[in-house]
C-alpha cells in the first residue's frame, strides 16, 4: 500500500516535465525550442541589418511593421488551414519558408546586395509563418498528448518563450553582430530552422479522429468554417468575454510597456541602456518562472475565475513601476508582473485545447491570436502621442487599475465561477 501511495507523489513531482515522456512531443517541443530562438536572433539580426545598409527609424519601422502585419494577416487564414489541413504538413511547410527566407538573406550578403524591400518582403514572410505555425502547433498538441499533460505542455513552451525569444536569442546575436556582419549572423537564424525543419521531418503521422475518440466532420467552405468558429465563440460566454478582456489588457498595458517604460528608466536612473534591458530580464524571468509553477500543479478547480484574477492583478505592479524611484523595486515589480501574465496564458491554452472542439481548434486558437495582437499596434502608437498630454506615471498607474477592476466584471459577465463547476476538468 505504501508503495502506491509514494508512486503517484513521485509522478507529481516531475508533472511539469511528463509531456516530454511523448516522442512526438519532443521531436515538436525540440522544433518550437529552435523557431523560438531563431526569432529572438532574426529581432536584433533585423535591426542591424536595416542599419548596416544606411536605414534610419523609418526603414527599421517598414520592416518591423511588415512582420507585424504578415503574422495579423496570417492569423485568421492559418487556423482555417489548421482544421483543414495536416498539422505536420503545416508546420514542416512553415519551416521551408523560414528558411527560404533567412537564407536569401545570407545569399544576397555574400554579394552585397541586401536591400530595404528584401528585408521587407523577408519580415512579412516570417510574421506570415508565425500566423501559421501557431494555430497548427494549438491544434495538434491535443492530438499526440493525453489531456492530463496538455497544462504542462503549455508550461514548458510558455518558459521558454521568454527565456529564449527575449534573452538567449538577443544575447547570442549580440555576441554573433560583434565579429559577423548582419547578413552572416543570419546564418545562424537560417541554420536553426534548418535543424527545426529536420525535426519535424521525424514527426510522425498524427492519429486520425477516430482512433482519438474525435468525431469525423465533413469539411465545409472557408466562409462556413469560419463563421462556425465566431459562432462559437460568440455563444460561448468564458471564451467571448476572455477574448474582449485580453483586449482591453493589450490596449492598455503594451503601450506604456514597450515605448514609454525605457524613458521612466533614463530618467530615474540614467542613460546606462543596460538598466532597461534588466528590466525587460526581469519580466522575462517572471514569465519562466510563472509557466514553470503553474504546470508544476494541478490545473486549479475554479480555473476560470484563478486565471483571470492572476491575469487583473498581473498588472498591479504597474501602479508601482509608474511610481517608484527605486530601482530594485521596479525589477521586483517587472518580474511579478510577467510571473502572473504567463502564468494565466498557461491555463488559457490549456482550456482552449481542452474545452473547444478539436474539429475547430485550429480556426478559434487563431480568433484568440488574432483577437488578442490586433490592438497591439494601435497601444504602441497611442503611447507616445498621449504621453505628450498626460504624465507617464499617471499612463502607468491607469494600466495598472484598469484591467484589473475590469477583471471582477469579466467574472461576472461571463458567470465564470457556474461555468467551471457546470464543466469540470481533470486536474
Amino acid at each position: 500500500m505504501s508503495e502506491q501511495v509514494s508512486e503517484p507523489a513521485a509522478r507529481d513531482r516531475w508533472r511539469a516535465f511528463r509531456p516530454l515522456g511523448h516522442r512526438d512531443f519532443r521531436i515538436l517541443f525540440g522544433a518550437i525550442v529552435l523557431s523560438i530562438f531563431a526569432a529572438g536572433m532574426w529581432a536584433v539580426v533585423m535591426v542591424y541589418a536595416v542599419i548596416s545598409i544606411g536605414g534610419g527609424p523609418l526603414q527599421l519601422s517598414l520592416v518591423a511593421t511588415a512582420n507585424a502585419v504578415g503574422l495579423l494577416a496570417c492569423a485568421i487564414p492559418g487556423g482555417i488551414v489548421a482544421d483543414r489541413v495536416s498539422r505536420r504538413l503545416i508546420l514542416r511547410a512553415v519551416e521551408v519558408v523560414n528558411v527560404v527566407a533567412t537564407g536569401s538573406v545570407v545569399v544576397a550578403g555574400w554579394f552585397d546586395a541586401v536591400t530595404i524591400p528584401q528585408l521587407v518582403v523577408v519580415s512579412l514572410l516570417l510574421g506570415a509563418s508565425a500566423g501559421f505555425f501557431f494555430p497548427a502547433y494549438s491544434a495538434f498538441l491535443p492530438r499526440i498528448l493525453p489531456q492530463e499533460h496538455l497544462l504542462a505542455a503549455n508550461g514548458l513552451e510558455g518558459a521558454i518563450r521568454p527565456a529564449l525569444q527575449q534573452a538567449a536569442g538577443p544575447a547570442t546575436a549580440g555576441m554573433l553582430l560583434a565579429a559577423l556582419i548582419p547578413s552572416h549572423a543570419a546564418g545562424a537564424v537560417m541554420a536553426a530552422h534548418v535543424l527545426a525543419l529536420v525535426l519535424l521531418l521525424f514527426l510522425r503521422p498524427e492519429p486520425t479522429a477516430s482512433a482519438i475518440g474525435v468525431e469525423e466532420t465533413t469539411p465545409q467552405g472557408i466562409v462556413h468554417d469560419l463563421k462556425e468558429a465566431v459562432s462559437f465563440t460568440a455563444r460561448t460566454p468564458w471564451l467571448l468575454w476572455t477574448l474582449l478582456y485580453s483586449t482591453v489588457w493589450v490596449l492598455v498595458m503594451l503601450g506604456p510597456e514597450e515605448v514609454l517604460l525605457p524613458f521612466i528608466t533614463r530618467d530615474r536612473f540614467g542613460d546606462d541602456p543596460r538598466l532597461f534591458g534588466f528590466l525587460l530580464a526581469f519580466f522575462g524571468a517572471g514569465g519562466v518562472i510563472g509557466s514553470i509553477f503553474v504546470s508544476s500543479m494541478r490545473l486549479p478547480r475554479r480555473y476560470l475565475t484563478v486565471m483571470t484574477l492572476v491575469w487583473g492583478v498581473s498588472t498591479l505592479p504597474y501602479i508601482v513601476i509608474g511610481l517608484t524611484h527605486w530601482y530594485w523595486l521596479m525589477a521586483v515589480s517587472c518580474f511579478l508582473s510577467g510571473f502572473g501574465f504567463s502564468y494565466g496564458n498557461v491555463i488559457w491554452g490549456t482550456l482552449l485545447q481542452r474545452r473547444v472542439p478539436r474539429h475547430m481548434l485550429g480556426r478559434v486558437s487563431s480568433l484568440d491570436f488574432f483577437v488578442s495582437l490586433a490592438l497591439m499596434p494601435v497601444s504602441m502608437a497611442l503611447a507616445g502621442p498621449v504621453a505628450q498630454v498626460v504624465p507617464i506615471p499617471v499612463i502607468f498607474v491607469v494600466a495598472g487599475v484598469v484591467p484589473f477592476v475590469l477583471c471582477f466584471a469579466v467574472i461576472a459577465l461571463a458567470r465564470m465561477p457556474r461555468d467551471e463547476l457546470a464543466h469540470p476538468l481533470d486536474r
